[in-house]
Protein backbone atom coordinates (compact mmCIF):
# COMPACT_ATOMS: atom_id res chain seq x y z
CA UNK A 1 0.00 0.00 0.00
CA UNK A 2 1.19 3.25 -1.15
CA UNK A 3 0.26 7.31 0.32
CA UNK A 4 0.54 10.08 -1.80
CA UNK A 5 3.41 12.48 -0.91
CA UNK A 6 1.93 15.09 1.67
CA UNK A 7 1.26 18.60 0.10
CA UNK A 8 2.10 17.30 -3.60
CA UNK A 9 3.79 20.08 -5.89
CA UNK A 10 1.35 20.67 -9.05
CA UNK A 11 1.98 17.55 -11.48
CA UNK A 12 3.43 15.19 -8.70
CA UNK A 13 0.41 13.12 -8.37
CA UNK A 14 2.50 10.06 -9.64
CA UNK A 15 4.88 10.17 -6.80
CA UNK A 16 3.78 8.18 -3.54
CA UNK A 17 5.77 7.02 -0.39
CA UNK A 18 5.01 3.30 0.79
CA UNK A 19 3.07 3.00 3.53
CA UNK A 20 5.98 1.92 6.09
CA UNK A 21 8.26 4.50 4.87
CA UNK A 22 5.67 7.31 5.25
CA UNK A 23 4.85 6.34 8.70
CA UNK A 24 8.80 6.26 9.72
CA UNK A 25 9.27 9.80 7.86
CA UNK A 26 6.19 10.92 9.75
CA UNK A 27 7.65 9.95 13.15
CA UNK A 28 11.00 11.02 12.59
CA UNK A 29 12.64 7.84 12.26
CA UNK A 30 16.16 6.98 10.59
CA UNK A 31 15.51 5.73 6.93
CA UNK A 32 17.54 4.46 4.30
CA UNK A 33 17.09 4.81 0.47
CA UNK A 34 18.17 2.30 -1.86
CA UNK A 35 18.54 1.54 -5.25
CA UNK A 36 16.69 -0.54 -7.41
CA UNK A 37 18.76 -0.70 -10.46
CA UNK A 38 20.88 -3.72 -8.57
CA UNK A 39 18.26 -5.96 -8.53
CA UNK A 40 16.33 -5.19 -12.31
CA UNK A 41 19.99 -4.95 -13.91
CA UNK A 42 23.41 -5.90 -11.11
CA UNK A 43 22.57 -9.69 -10.49
CA UNK A 44 21.59 -12.57 -12.08
CA UNK A 45 17.81 -14.12 -11.33
CA UNK A 46 16.85 -15.54 -8.99
CA UNK A 47 19.81 -14.07 -6.42
CA UNK A 48 18.92 -10.46 -7.09
CA UNK A 49 15.11 -10.95 -5.22
CA UNK A 50 17.16 -12.45 -2.64
CA UNK A 51 20.06 -9.66 -2.59
CA UNK A 52 16.79 -7.61 -2.71
CA UNK A 53 15.64 -9.08 0.67
CA UNK A 54 18.96 -9.41 2.55
CA UNK A 55 20.15 -5.57 1.67
CA UNK A 56 16.74 -4.73 3.42
CA UNK A 57 16.99 -7.19 6.67
CA UNK A 58 20.20 -5.76 7.09
CA UNK A 59 18.70 -2.01 7.59
CA UNK A 60 16.19 -3.26 9.44
CA UNK A 61 18.59 -5.03 11.89
CA UNK A 62 20.40 -2.29 12.20
CA UNK A 63 17.58 0.44 13.46
CA UNK A 64 16.42 1.78 10.46
CA UNK A 65 13.81 1.24 7.80
CA UNK A 66 14.77 0.35 4.28
CA UNK A 67 13.00 2.37 1.58
CA UNK A 68 13.53 1.13 -1.63
CA UNK A 69 12.72 3.18 -4.65
CA UNK A 70 11.54 2.30 -8.36
CA UNK A 71 8.49 3.45 -10.77
CA UNK A 72 5.30 0.65 -10.96
CA UNK A 73 3.30 1.64 -13.92
CA UNK A 74 4.41 4.90 -14.78
CA UNK A 75 4.52 5.86 -11.09
CA UNK A 76 7.17 6.53 -8.40
CA UNK A 77 7.36 4.83 -5.51
CA UNK A 78 9.81 5.44 -2.59
CA UNK A 79 9.03 2.46 -0.48
CA UNK A 80 8.69 -0.67 -2.54
CA UNK A 81 7.02 -3.44 -0.61
CA UNK A 82 7.96 -6.99 -0.69
CA UNK A 83 5.84 -7.98 -4.21
CA UNK A 84 6.81 -4.44 -5.74
CA UNK A 85 10.18 -5.62 -5.25
CA UNK A 86 9.78 -9.31 -6.80
CA UNK A 87 8.02 -7.48 -9.94
CA UNK A 88 11.03 -5.25 -10.28
CA UNK A 89 13.19 -7.98 -9.74
CA UNK A 90 11.74 -10.77 -11.69
CA UNK A 91 10.12 -9.11 -14.50
CA UNK A 92 11.07 -8.17 -18.18
CA UNK A 93 10.76 -4.77 -19.37
CA UNK A 94 11.94 -3.31 -16.47
CA UNK A 95 13.86 0.17 -17.56
CA UNK A 96 16.89 1.43 -16.13
CA UNK A 97 15.16 5.06 -15.17
CA UNK A 98 18.06 7.49 -14.35
CA UNK A 99 16.85 11.67 -13.85
CA UNK A 100 16.41 12.08 -17.65
CA UNK A 101 14.81 8.92 -18.02
CA UNK A 102 11.97 9.62 -14.68
CA UNK A 103 9.12 12.28 -17.09
CA UNK A 104 9.10 9.51 -20.09
CA UNK A 105 8.60 6.40 -17.86
CA UNK A 106 5.94 8.37 -16.10
CA UNK A 107 4.50 9.17 -18.62
CA UNK A 108 4.26 5.91 -20.07
CA UNK A 109 2.91 3.91 -17.78
CA UNK A 110 6.74 2.65 -17.93
CA UNK A 111 7.96 0.05 -14.93
CA UNK A 112 11.88 1.18 -13.67
CA UNK A 113 14.52 0.63 -11.35
CA UNK A 114 16.24 3.48 -10.36
CA UNK A 115 20.00 4.56 -10.48
CA UNK A 116 22.42 5.87 -8.11
CA UNK A 117 21.51 9.57 -9.74
CA UNK A 118 17.40 9.12 -9.78
CA UNK A 119 17.31 7.13 -6.25
CA UNK A 120 19.10 10.25 -4.81
CA UNK A 121 16.96 12.95 -5.99
CA UNK A 122 14.17 10.61 -5.48
CA UNK A 123 15.13 10.31 -1.56
CA UNK A 124 15.71 13.70 -1.37
CA UNK A 125 12.39 14.83 -2.35
CA UNK A 126 10.98 12.38 -0.25
CA UNK A 127 13.04 13.97 2.79
CA UNK A 128 15.55 11.29 2.84
CA UNK A 129 18.89 12.12 3.74
CA UNK A 130 20.92 8.46 3.84
CA UNK A 131 21.34 6.08 0.79
CA UNK A 132 23.37 2.87 0.52
CA UNK A 133 24.58 1.80 -2.54
CA UNK A 134 27.22 -0.21 -4.51
CA UNK A 135 29.51 1.85 -6.48
CA UNK A 136 29.00 5.26 -7.89
CA UNK A 137 29.13 5.94 -11.24
CA UNK A 138 31.83 7.94 -12.74
CA UNK A 139 34.01 9.36 -15.78
CA UNK A 140 34.62 6.24 -18.23
CA UNK A 141 37.62 5.41 -19.78
CA UNK A 142 38.63 6.91 -23.05
CA UNK A 143 36.47 10.32 -21.76
CA UNK A 144 38.29 12.16 -24.23
CA UNK A 145 37.57 10.37 -27.39
CA UNK A 146 33.59 9.42 -25.70
CA UNK A 147 33.04 12.20 -23.21
CA UNK A 148 30.68 9.36 -21.44
CA UNK A 149 30.26 10.42 -17.58
CA UNK A 150 27.66 8.91 -15.23
CA UNK A 151 25.11 11.36 -14.83
CA UNK A 152 25.46 10.23 -11.17
CA UNK A 153 28.23 12.98 -10.98
CA UNK A 154 26.07 15.57 -11.77
CA UNK A 155 23.28 14.47 -9.53
CA UNK A 156 25.41 14.31 -6.38
CA UNK A 157 26.95 17.72 -7.03
CA UNK A 158 23.28 18.79 -6.46
CA UNK A 159 21.73 16.49 -4.08
CA UNK A 160 21.90 16.77 -0.01
CA UNK A 161 22.18 13.71 0.71
CA UNK A 162 24.44 10.99 2.63
CA UNK A 163 25.74 7.93 0.27
CA UNK A 164 27.55 5.24 1.56
CA UNK A 165 29.25 3.40 -1.23
CA UNK A 166 32.59 1.29 -1.91
CA UNK A 167 33.88 3.72 -4.50
CA UNK A 168 33.26 4.19 -7.92
CA UNK A 169 33.18 0.81 -9.88
CA UNK A 170 36.78 -0.11 -10.88
CA UNK A 171 35.63 -0.45 -14.25
CA UNK A 172 35.73 3.51 -14.84
CA UNK A 173 38.57 6.10 -14.67
CA UNK A 174 38.73 5.90 -11.21
CA UNK A 175 41.51 9.52 -10.88
CA UNK A 176 39.44 11.09 -13.55
CA UNK A 177 36.22 10.78 -11.44
CA UNK A 178 37.85 11.66 -8.46
CA UNK A 179 39.03 15.11 -9.80
CA UNK A 180 35.03 15.49 -11.60
CA UNK A 181 34.00 15.20 -7.66
CA UNK A 182 36.08 17.78 -6.97
CA UNK A 183 35.39 19.98 -9.38
CA UNK A 184 31.52 19.58 -8.51
CA UNK A 185 32.72 20.16 -4.88
CA UNK A 186 31.52 16.59 -3.72
CA UNK A 187 32.66 16.27 -0.01
CA UNK A 188 34.43 12.31 -0.21
CA UNK A 189 35.01 10.87 2.62
CA UNK A 190 36.88 7.33 3.50
CA UNK A 191 35.52 4.96 6.42
CA UNK A 192 38.00 4.28 8.39
CA UNK A 193 40.88 4.99 5.61
CA UNK A 194 41.92 7.52 3.40
CA UNK A 195 42.48 5.18 0.55
CA UNK A 196 39.71 5.38 -2.28
CA UNK A 197 38.38 2.15 -2.56
CA UNK A 198 38.01 0.72 -6.00
CA UNK A 199 34.94 -1.81 -5.33
CA UNK A 200 36.37 -4.83 -5.91
CA UNK A 201 39.21 -3.88 -4.40
CA UNK A 202 39.57 -2.55 -1.13
CA UNK A 203 42.36 0.15 -2.78
CA UNK A 204 41.79 1.99 -5.75
CA UNK A 205 45.59 3.26 -5.86
CA UNK A 206 44.34 6.91 -4.29
CA UNK A 207 44.20 8.64 -1.85
CA UNK A 208 41.66 10.56 0.11
CA UNK A 209 41.77 14.08 2.51
CA UNK A 210 39.42 12.46 4.94
CA UNK A 211 38.89 9.83 6.97
CA UNK A 212 35.83 9.43 9.76
CA UNK A 213 36.07 6.27 11.93
CA UNK A 214 31.91 6.18 12.98
CA UNK A 215 28.87 7.02 12.36
CA UNK A 216 28.84 9.61 14.37
CA UNK A 217 31.67 11.69 12.77
CA UNK A 218 29.68 11.94 9.84
CA UNK A 219 25.97 12.33 11.19
CA UNK A 220 28.16 15.82 11.77
CA UNK A 221 29.73 16.73 8.57
CA UNK A 222 26.35 15.94 7.21
CA UNK A 223 24.74 18.31 10.12
CA UNK A 224 27.38 21.37 9.42
CA UNK A 225 26.60 20.69 5.69
CA UNK A 226 23.14 21.50 5.95
CA UNK A 227 24.01 24.42 8.55
CA UNK A 228 25.38 25.75 6.03
CA UNK A 229 22.60 24.79 3.56
CA UNK A 230 25.10 23.60 0.69
CA UNK A 231 24.26 21.80 -2.15
CA UNK A 232 26.12 18.79 -2.43
CA UNK A 233 26.04 15.01 -1.26
CA UNK A 234 28.55 13.52 0.90
CA UNK A 235 30.07 10.49 0.12
CA UNK A 236 31.08 7.92 2.38
CA UNK A 237 33.64 6.01 0.81
CA UNK A 238 33.45 2.42 2.88
CA UNK A 239 36.34 -0.62 1.65
CA UNK A 240 35.87 -4.21 2.07
CA UNK A 241 38.47 -5.50 4.25
CA UNK A 242 41.63 -6.87 1.93
CA UNK A 243 40.55 -10.77 2.70
CA UNK A 244 37.16 -9.82 1.19
CA UNK A 245 38.34 -8.27 -1.71
CA UNK A 246 38.42 -10.33 -5.73
CA UNK A 247 42.17 -11.25 -6.11
CA UNK A 248 43.93 -8.27 -7.55
CA UNK A 249 45.58 -10.20 -10.03
CA UNK A 250 42.46 -11.80 -11.45
CA UNK A 251 40.77 -8.57 -11.17
CA UNK A 252 43.24 -7.01 -13.58
CA UNK A 253 43.56 -9.79 -15.62
CA UNK A 254 39.36 -9.85 -16.27
CA UNK A 255 38.91 -6.23 -16.31
CA UNK A 256 41.32 -5.47 -19.34
CA UNK A 257 39.92 -8.63 -20.84
CA UNK A 258 36.62 -6.96 -20.63
CA UNK A 259 37.62 -3.78 -22.34
CA UNK A 260 39.24 -5.39 -25.21
CA UNK A 261 35.72 -6.61 -25.62
CA UNK A 262 33.90 -3.62 -25.62
CA UNK A 263 36.25 -2.17 -28.32
CA UNK A 264 35.72 -5.64 -30.51
CA UNK A 265 32.12 -5.49 -30.04
CA UNK A 266 31.70 -1.82 -30.46
CA UNK A 267 29.88 -2.10 -26.87
CA UNK A 268 29.19 2.01 -25.52
CA UNK A 269 27.30 4.53 -23.36
CA UNK A 270 25.10 3.09 -21.15
CA UNK A 271 25.60 -0.30 -22.16
CA UNK A 272 29.19 -0.50 -21.19
CA UNK A 273 28.57 -1.00 -17.33
CA UNK A 274 26.13 -4.13 -17.64
CA UNK A 275 28.28 -5.72 -20.12
CA UNK A 276 31.31 -5.29 -17.73
CA UNK A 277 29.31 -6.22 -14.83
CA UNK A 278 28.84 -9.29 -16.95
CA UNK A 279 31.74 -10.13 -17.65
CA UNK A 280 33.51 -10.24 -14.58
CA UNK A 281 30.42 -12.43 -13.36
CA UNK A 282 31.32 -14.96 -15.94
CA UNK A 283 35.28 -14.92 -15.70
CA UNK A 284 35.68 -15.44 -12.28
CA UNK A 285 33.39 -17.84 -12.26
CA UNK A 286 30.87 -16.18 -9.82
CA UNK A 287 33.49 -14.64 -7.36
CA UNK A 288 32.87 -10.89 -8.45
CA UNK A 289 29.35 -11.25 -8.06
CA UNK A 290 29.84 -12.88 -4.27
CA UNK A 291 32.18 -9.56 -3.69
CA UNK A 292 28.88 -7.32 -5.31
CA UNK A 293 26.78 -8.64 -2.33
CA UNK A 294 29.26 -8.07 0.54
CA UNK A 295 29.67 -4.59 -0.53
CA UNK A 296 25.57 -3.72 -1.00
CA UNK A 297 25.52 -5.57 2.65
CA UNK A 298 28.24 -3.72 4.22
CA UNK A 299 27.19 -0.31 2.87
CA UNK A 300 23.34 -1.16 4.09
CA UNK A 301 24.55 -1.68 7.34
CA UNK A 302 26.88 1.30 7.69
CA UNK A 303 24.26 3.64 6.08
CA UNK A 304 21.45 2.32 8.62
CA UNK A 305 23.99 3.22 11.62
CA UNK A 306 24.72 6.74 9.81
CA UNK A 307 20.96 7.46 9.86
CA UNK A 308 20.62 6.35 13.10
CA UNK A 309 23.35 8.47 14.27
CA UNK A 310 21.95 11.46 12.39
CA UNK A 311 18.12 10.87 14.06
CA UNK A 312 20.39 10.70 17.53
CA UNK A 313 22.16 13.43 17.35
CA UNK A 314 19.38 15.80 15.81
CA UNK A 315 17.18 14.69 18.72
CA UNK A 316 20.31 15.74 21.36
CA UNK A 317 21.81 18.81 19.64
CA UNK A 318 19.10 21.82 18.99
CA UNK A 319 18.54 22.97 15.56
Amino acid sequence: MTVPLPHPSPGTAGFALGEEVADALARGLPVVALESTILSHGLPRPRNLEVGREIEATVRAAGAVPATIGVLGGRVVVGLDDAQVERLALGDGVLKVSIRDLPAAMARGADGATTVASTSALAARAGIGVFATGGLGGVHRGFVQSGDESADLGALARTPITVVCAGVKSILDVPATLERLETLSVTVVGYGTTRFPGFYLSDSGHGLDWRVDTPAEVAAIVAARDALALPGALVVANPLPVAEQLDPALHDRVLTEGLAGLDREGVTGKAVTPYLLAHFHEATGGASLDVNVRIILRNADLAARIAVAARTRSAVVPA
